[in-house]
């Protein structure tokens, strides 16, 4: 089972909204076993709509239409649905009482233009749910069929789950769910990562379940999904799994989480599950790294603070030594089990743009790293909070602490 997602509206081509009805509607389709390989945007014009729906009808079983069921003379996809159909819009008398009495709820008048509302294709049936003034529709053409919801996107959500979502699966005759797992990686590119996993991935191209694909995000890695369709949830989660265990096993430590899990979450959780606090010195965040960290640790039961300074530097040390007094000084100051600084070097270092000094000191011993960042001053702090939590994670992995 098939289905397109066509989204209606010049706004959207024009970015004066963000299409997140697309990606939402996807993503339900995806969990309840429905395949749907293309999702497009088409501005208020008739003709290009109507193209638009036939050829997404052409190449699926199913069109979800979402948006231009309005009052006003822009919204006229219930027009070219009619059309699509071949079939004449009646007006449901009962639908236009619906309406006015939704407006004099709200103490207003229904003007005229709200009666369109009202017009459904022939052979069309409306949506049950109709949380506003734009009703929906299931409009079946042949073994095929088309939904139409409006834009709104608590509406479109209401008429999704309360019916078309479960009408979907009763056409498609058959049971499945579809799941992914994300792994969150940091330290390699994405093609590097394409390369440790190519003849994992021709392997799947072959058996088609599960899949794997790349996400890369910025300063917060290059995303792995991994995505299996099977009968119910129990045999995605298995097939998952093992497809994880295989990952994990190819690309070892750059995986740092799964899903929403962030770097500083994971930290945080290691040190918790370890007994040990956490205070950090920054002389080149300028107090992003405590941001981060405080924004999870709301409490500050592990993370204890953080000193911030224009560059924690002492005149005659070297970076790599102001880093470990830093580390050394901020764990005393705030009586915790661990510091951590990062540090930027300084012109005497005579290292290149962009060099940082990362230093941890915990128990009786110190240990220290040297990163070259990429960036303008903005994505040099934010590359540095990742790469020194990501030094922390290291470290508290690789060793016994």
């Amino acid at each position: 089972m098939r289905c397109e997602i066509v989204a209606i509206g010049t706004e959207l081509l024009l970015g004066q909204i963000v299409d997140t009805n697309s990606s939402w509607i996807g993503e339900q389709l995806a969990l309840v076993g429905i395949d749907s390989h293309f999702q497009v945007k088409v501005g208020d014009n008739f003709d290009r709509m109507e193209m638009t729906i036939r050829n997404a009808l052409d190449r699926n079983n199913a069109v979800i239409c979402c948006g231009g069921l309005g009052p006003t003379q822009d919204d006229i996809t219930r027009e070219v649905i009619a059309a699509v159909m071949g079939a004449e819009l009646r007006r449901d008398e009962a639908v236009v009482e619906k309406i006015r009495i939704m407006f004099e709820s709200r103490g207003r008048v229904m003007v005229d233009n709200n009666r369109r509302q009202a017009d459904i294709p022939e052979g069309a049936r409306l949506i049950a749910q109709m949380p506003g003034t734009a009703p929906g529709l299931v409009c079946p053409i042949g073994d095929k069929v088309i939904y139409a919801v409006p834009g709104v996107p608590h509406e479109m959500r209401t008429m999704m789950q309360g019916t078309i979502l479960a009408d979907l699966q009763r056409r498609a005759g058959e049971t499945a769910v579809i799941r992914s797992r994300v792994l969150r990686t940091w330290g390699n590119s994405e093609s590097g990562l394409a390369e440790q996993l190519a003849d994992r991935i021709d392997q799947l191209d072959t058996l088609g379940n599960p899949t794997l694909a790349f996400q890369a995000s910025g300063m917060e890695g290059i995303k792995v999904r991994i995505t299996a369709k099977a009968p119910d949830e129990a045999a995605a989660e298995a097939i998952i799994r093992a497809e994880e265990g295989l990952i994990r096993g190819l690309l070892g430590d750059v995986i740092f989480g799964i899903d929403d899990q962030s770097m500083e979450t994971v930290v945080l959780n290691m040190l918790g599950a370890r007994g040990l606090t956490l205070a950090v010195a920054e002389g080149l965040t300028g107090g992003v790294l405590s941001a981060r960290l405080s924004e999870i640790d709301h409490g500050m039961a592990i993370f204890r603070g953080g000193a911030v300074s224009g560059d924690l530097a002492v005149a005659e040390m070297p970076g790599a030594a102001n880093a470990a007094a830093a580390a050394a000084n901020v764990r005393r100051d705030f009586g915790t089990d661990v510091g951590l600084a990062v540090v930027a070097a300084q012109a005497r270092d005579e290292q290149p743009p962009g060099t940082v000094y990362m230093n941890l000191a915990i128990g009786a011993a110190q240990y220290a790293q040297t990163v070259s960042l990429p960036g303008d001053r903005d994505r040099l702090r934010n590359y540095a909070v990742i790469n020194v939590l990501n030094f922390l994670r290291k470290t508290l992995t690789d060793t016994s602490i």
